[in-house]
């Protein structure tokens, strides 16, 4: 992704998508069609925090269900009605309404989109060294790389294939 040279803002739905589609390996990337994200944060060049902007298609979800270890995450809905989904269940949420997930906590999340019309968030989330993320309803577990990205094993340790 090409960073900007001086802080010149940009319209967020015009900032160029993710290279590559999901950094989940499969079978679990191709479960993230219908998803795109647009990395703000780097845009700028932000290290402290990632800012992106995510839009679901219709059926698309946001993510595996997942909760880290160390990353504080903040969502926002900006248009459509997403279904929140958590530990606790599901709640429908809509556009101008926003979620927090502090870390630690073990509250696993994503986000569902059920109707006819895209759903656009406003995903920002600190990049706590030493991160990891749990996944309860997948044999996935993810450890953040000093470097920066995920490495992906299985819940036995195993690795997945690259």
């Amino acid at each position: 992704m090409t960073k900007l040279k001086s802080p010149t803002p940009v319209r967020a739905d015009d900032a160029p998508p993710r290279a590559r589609a999901s950094s989940y390996p499969e079978p679990f990337a191709s479960r993230m069609r219908g998803r795109t994200i647009r990395p703000l944060g780097d845009l700028f060049g932000l290290k402290n925090f990632g800012v992106n902007l995510t839009t679901l298609a219709p059926g698309a979800v946001s993510s595996l269900r997942h909760a880290h270890s160390r990353q504080d995450e903040f969502v926002h809905v900006l248009s459509g009605a997403p279904t929140l989904v958590t530990d606790h269940g599901e709640t429908p949420m809509q556009a101008g309404e926003c979620v927090g997930f502090p870390a630690g906590t073990g509250d696993a999340h994503k986000f569902v989109n059920r109707t006819g019309e895209d759903c656009v968030l406003l995903v920002v989330g600190d990049r706590s060294a030493g991160d990891s993320a749990s996944y309860p309803d997948d044999d996935i577990v993810a450890a953040a790389r000093p470097e920066g990205g995920w490495l992906f094993t299985h819940k036995d340790g195993t690795p997945y294939a690259t």
